[in-house]
């Protein structure tokens, strides 16, 4: 670390280990305890779903009831609780509401649907945990915030905390994990903001009549990142921008990327607890056990010689399932099995359970989310599949490689920036990538991979081994957070910080 340490207040709609949907937990939670681990001062905010067992985490309540704002429904309650961040010294402070959290689902009931109140849900988490640090008397050079969830703080900063002795100066950076997904709602949410109307309007708020919380946020933050070189591109065009690329076009000088690592401790298939046998690049032995462990676990044929190629994945269109659902009959054809693992559209859910009962020596299928059997996939399976549509980042091509299961990937976001595409003159490259998003080119690079296992082996021993001394740890990302913490604070104050 350079520079004097940071106050640092992340807030995010989910936290790993807490709770957790996708990869905006994973770096919520990890990047928290980087930035303990280079001296900084960081704190975390999240709602205190009913999946976070108060017993298990050890919570604590942390001070009275907090009054919380919210415009036209008045001042709303609520406790506050707090814990640790598992090995750091990292306090978490959980907002508990019953009537806001008080649910199963973080953001959708048992049928997919959006809660109709997420829009009150997460403009109280933003003014809510504003109103902590009043309490807590605690000044953050920086507000960390992530997605449409928590992008009213910016705004909040920049009106109704503007003057304020503790958080005016307060610089803010905006994470766009999924630029898909923006925090659309209806324009009386303006009278819950109590921002004033004259923030309603297209430069800022405003998205066809309606309140576009990302939006705003864009506008509004300090600085912005997100987590691909590749995404960052992509997303200030119309085919990636969904509809915002001309905002972020504007604010491109501060629109920054910051790869996503991966939890090495977690993924290491030497010391992985969640595997039948362990294994590194200098000994495979225990990868052919988790293979045949894999196959016995789907009822597949226990062959070594046959290419397993594992599959998890939200099944949802932006991870191209319906590509894959479109070439998996051929794909099938092939002398391969397929293994999937996963939970999404209601479609997806009966179709590979079809697939399931067509081809039961050649696929296997489970549906729904096992935190153990994806370890076990991504340690048994020989290729990994990730046909998406776009891919702000990814990590399971990250957790692929670590256990030498070589990636079949879209060359989109940070799918490109991470795969090297093979190359069978020179036997560099690290996976195989696939450009145009059609079942015929997913076919046709699953069927170029295949070929290479079965005439090329030894090239393909030599990648997996090669794949494995890859690193995509934590430590590189944290110091370029660090930097544009420090750059935001520089712009928002004036103040060189380092």
């Amino acid at each position: 670390m350079t520079g004097e340490p940071l106050s640092i207040l992340l807030v995010a709609a989910e936290v790993a280990p807490f709770a957790k949907t996708g990869g905006l937990a994973d770096v919520a939670g990890t990047l928290a305890r980087e930035m303990a681990a280079r001296s900084h001062d960081v704190r975390v905010v999240m709602p205190r779903y009913y999946v976070v067992n108060r017993h298990r985490w050890g919570l604590r309540p942390a001070g009275d009831p907090l009054g919380v704002p919210m415009g036209v429904l008045g001042e709303q309650g609520c406790a506050v609780l707090e814990g640790r961040l598992p090995d750091s010294p990292v306090p978490v402070y959980f907002l508990e509401h019953e009537k806001y959290y008080g649910r199963d689902g973080l953001y959708t009931t048992a049928y997919g649907d959006g809660y109709a109140d997420n829009d009150h849900r997460f403009v109280f988490l933003s003014r809510a945990a504003l109103q902590l640090c009043r309490r807590l008397a605690w000044r953050p050079d920086i507000i960390h915030v992530n997605d449409w969830h928590t992008a009213a703080i910016p705004l909040f900063l920049n009106t109704l905390y503007r003057q304020d002795p503790l958080l005016g100066e307060a610089a803010t950076l905006l994470t766009i994990h999924n630029l898909q997904h923006q925090g659309v709602f209806h324009e009386g949410l303006m009278d819950v903001l109590d921002v004033g109307r004259e923030h309603f309007h297209w430069r800022e708020l405003e998205w066809f009549a309606q309140v576009n919380l990302l939006k705003g946020g864009i506008y509004h933050a300090t600085a912005i990142n997100t987590v691909s070189e590749g995404y960052r591109r992509e997303i200030m065009t119309p085919g990636y921008g969904h509809s915002l690329d001309g905002v972020l076009r504007d604010r491109a000088n501060d629109l920054f990327a910051v790869l996503n690592g991966i939890d090495e401790t977690e993924w290491d298939p030497r010391t992985d607890p969640h595997l039948p046998a362990r294994y590194s690049a200098d000994d495979l032995s225990g990868k052919a056990v988790c293979k045949e462990a894999l196959q016995q676990q789907f009822r597949l044929p226990r062959n070594p010689r046959v290419p397993l190629i594992g599959v998890i994945s939200r099944l949802v269109w932006q991870k191209g399932i319906d590509i894959l659902a479109a070439a998996i009959h051929r794909i099938l054809a092939l002398d391969v099995q397929l293994v999937l693992l996963g939970t999404g559209e209601p479609w997806a859910h009966f179709y590979f359970g079809d697939i399931r009962a067509e081809y039961p020596r050649r696929f296997g299928c489970g549906i729904g989310f096992d935190n153990a059997m994806a370890h076990q996939i991504e340690a048994g399976a020989d290729f990994f599949l990730m046909p998406s549509r776009f891919e702000p980042c990814g990590l399971n091509q990250m957790y692929s490689m670590r256990y030498g299961t070589i990636p079949i990937v879209r060359a989109t976001g940070g799918l490109d920036d991470t795969v090297q595409n093979f190359d069978e003159a020179t036997g560099h490259g690290s996976g195989f990538k696939f450009y145009d998003l059609t079942p015929d080119a997913l076919f046709d690079t699953i069927g170029w991979a295949v070929h290479n296992w079965y005439h090329r082996r030894e090239a393909l021993r030599t990648m997996r081994r090669r794949i494995m001394s890859l690193r995509f740890s934590w430590a590189e990302s944290a110091r370029l957070y660090e930097q544009i913490y420090r750059l935001a604070i520089e712009r928002r104050t004036g103040q060189h910080m380092g």
